[in-house]
């Protein structure tokens, strides 16, 4: 586990990128770790692509530098892949986790994610699960908890805290339902990779 684990999140405006980062250096504090959370606008306007920052120590975090060479990238609009440079700076053995119901080959990235070493990579249909739980497209609190599958930065347990502690009623238990459907479906699908590494 690094000293300071970087995350940067893609998506767009009304899609909750912001509340995404927040969530997620909130569970991480609840762990007892230092954590910071912020983001960055091209454009204000529903729909334009937002930025997320996360980051997560053991320490003090000192840096409020926008994240250049995350250590996970979370993609909430798996629109953006093909329009602007989603991946900038995220190395070989770095961690994706991309909102889609398609497939890697279908959303043209099969090549390209051969680089990563396996069980690093993660598509999650976070929107459709937010929909069935949820009633709402909103993906970024469903992502987190396939994030904490992917990474074991965080345990799922705290994004449920955290979740309930941001959100009230139906929304918060919707969102929960979600968030343990998203880690359940991460879990099983990085097993069964695994599993297919080792035949």
């Amino acid at each position: 586990m690094t000293a300071v684990f970087e995350i940067r999140i893609h998506g767009r405006g009304g899609q909750g990128v912001v509340t995404t980062a927040e969530l997620l250096s909130v569970a991480a504090f609840t762990e007892g770790r230092h954590a910071q959370a912020f983001p960055t606008f091209g454009s204000e306007r529903t729909g334009a692509p937002v930025v997320g920052f996360c980051r997560i120590g053991d320490r003090p975090i000192r840096t409020h530098e926008p994240v250049a060479e995350p250590d996970a990238l979370i993609v909430q609009d798996a629109t953006l892949i093909h329009h602007i440079d989603v991946f900038g700076g995220l190395r070989d053995d770095g961690y994706l986790l991309i909102n889609t119901s398609c497939s890697l080959a279908e959303l043209g990235l099969d090549a390209f994610v051969r680089r990563f070493r396996p069980g690093r990579v993660l598509t999650v249909p976070a929107t459709e699960l937010a929909l069935t739980h949820l009633g709402r497209p909103l993906p970024g609190a469903v992502l987190l908890g396939a994030f904490a599958a992917l990474t074991g930065q965080v345990r799922p347990e705290s994004v449920v805290a955290v979740v309930r502690e941001r959100f009230a009623g139906q929304v918060a238990e919707g969102n929960v339902a979600a968030v343990r459907a998203a880690y359940d479906l991460a879990q099983a699908t990085l097993e069964e990779a695994a599993h297919a590494l080792t035949d």
